[in-house]
């Protein structure tokens, strides 16, 4: 590897944030790095939370990437919960702005999915700052932030669920979807009738979700 090259596929990392807050995340390098490429953060659920970082690849965007790289040519960022909280936006975008220094990253084209406790932080960090994701994908998860619908009107949404999910049901993640909607703001909805809870096996093998999010740019 020539000096200053970075190492494609999956790497460890750890960084610190300003209160002393240390966050091990996931960091995935296609082979095709460019000198803007673009970048898919990806908020795992409530089974991958602990301090083996590992646990983030189990489930999410990582297997497709790998073997769709032309379909999927993303930098993926997966952070790690440790204890069994809710995802916090602020400590999130902290985290971000941290983890792309030194990437070659497109920052027109950062795009946010996450499934379960990871859908519902989607949907929150989103509302919290959105002006800086081009676009979104929560899977299997909802909106903590009732009132904050229109603060998705300009952030273009595709959010996948399970109509027979009964950990999160789909009926509040829809009537926030129409909220957004509403307001003014573009939402895709895919709900499979016969999916549970783990709608997430079928939205991260859908070839058009990766095809969508490439056409978003802020």
């Amino acid at each position: 590897m020539p000096s200053g090259e970075l190492p494609r596929g999956e790497t460890p990392k750890s960084l610190t944030l300003k209160d002393g807050t240390s966050i091990a995340y996931m960091q995935y390098l296609p082979q095709a790095l460019s000198a803007k490429t673009p970048v898919l953060v990806f908020l795992h659920g409530t089974g991958e939370i602990g301090t083996d970082v590992s646990l983030t690849m189990v489930h999410g965007p990582w297997k497709y990437s790998r073997a769709n790289p032309d379909e999927a040519p993303f930098i993926i960022l997966a952070p790690q919960l440790t204890q069994k909280v809710e995802w916090n936006p602020a400590t999130l975008d902290e985290w971000l702005d941290q983890a792309l220094k030194g990437l070659p990253v497109d920052r027109s084209r950062l795009y946010l999915t996450g499934m379960s406790r990871g859908g519902r932080g989607t949907w929150n960090w989103a509302i919290a700052y959105p002006k800086r994701f081009a676009a979104i994908a929560p899977v299997a998860g909802d909106s903590l932030y009732r009132d904050g619908a229109c603060a998705l009107k300009d952030v273009p949404v595709w959010a996948f669920h399970g109509a027979r999910d009964d950990l999160v049901l789909y009926q509040p993640e829809e009537q926030f979807a129409d909220a957004v909607r509403a307001c003014g703001g573009e939402v895709n909805y895919t709900l499979y009738p016969d999916g549970n809870h783990n709608a997430w096996d079928a939205a991260y093998t859908h070839p058009s979700l990766y095809t969508w999010l490439l056409t978003h740019k802020r």
